[in-house]
């Protein structure tokens, strides 16, 4: 009986894990996006809104890998319920 909590913690683990690890690169990427965005819409305010169209599909693809680990994450915690 002891080894399916030990094997309920360590999915919890893993998930929490997956979460963590798995948003520290999308979140330092998407702040390095916005701020570039930011510099070149202050260099060439004339072309924002084809930046800002460039900087949204950016964040949408850098986007993609948190969700991966958030799907992930949610699969080892409904394996253990």
């Amino acid at each position: 009986m002891e080894g399916i909590y030990i094997a309920k913690a360590a999915g919890y683990i893993g998930a929490a894990l997956a979460m963590g690890i798995g948003s520290i690169a999308p979140a330092y990427g998407q702040g390095l996006i916005g701020s570039k965005a930011c510099e070149n819409i202050g260099k060439y305010p004339e072309s924002a809104s084809k930046i800002r169209t460039t900087m949204v599909l950016a964040l949408a693809i850098v986007e993609s890998s948190a969700l991966y680990a958030l799907i992930i994450a949610g699969a080892l915690i409904w394996v253990n319920i």
